[in-house]
């Protein structure tokens, strides 16, 4: 075979390929890894809260057959009491039939004088529709977490949540 046969050409091949994977894995393989481990304890304890809503006054009459002498219905709305009402005065007929109906709720007046100091308001207006939501009860709650990273938690009373977290990050680059 000659020196330039493709049968000496695919040995010299062979034999440059071997050279280079003995190079590459002579080669020290360079990484960057970095790892980060984290620990948390998230404890809670609700709030209480009120929502209050103020409702208005209605008024509502109906009749026939009947002389209307004065007329009834709301008033005006002042600061510190609710609406005024006034029935209506009415002349029934002497023979025949008639028919008069009239309703009347009164509804919340406006407050006077409730400030709200460092986000706590002082008194909870009595309005006609109040939802109260009872604050939580701390009791026991607790979280620790130790040096090898072990979270315990002990559950408090109504109204508390407790959370732990391990989280483990591997970065290779």
């Amino acid at each position: 075979m000659g020196i330039n046969s493709p049968a000496s050409q695919n040995e010299r091949m062979k034999k440059a390929l071997v050279l280079l994977s003995m190079l590459a894995m002579a080669a020290p393989a360079h990484a960057d890894i970095t790892h980060k481990i984290s620990s948390s304890v998230q404890l809670t304890v609700d709030a209480s809260a009120s929502q209050a809503t103020r409702l208005g006054s209605t008024y509502s009459v109906s009749g026939s057959n009947l002389t209307v002498t004065t007329p009834g219905g709301l008033g005006t709305l002042s600061s510190g009491s609710a609406v005024d009402y006034t029935a209506t005065s009415y002349t029934a007929p002497s023979t025949g039939t008639y028919s008069f109906s009239e309703s009347f709720i009164e509804g919340d007046a406006i407050p006077t004088g409730t400030t709200v100091s460092s986000g706590v308001v002082g008194t909870l207006p009595a309005f006609g529709s109040v939802t109260t939501t009872a604050g939580g009860v701390a009791g026991a709650l607790a979280g620790t977490i130790d040096s090898t990273h072990t979270i315990g938690l002990t559950a408090g009373g109504s109204g508390t949540s407790a959370t732990g977290q391990f989280v483990s990050e591997i970065t290779v680059k």
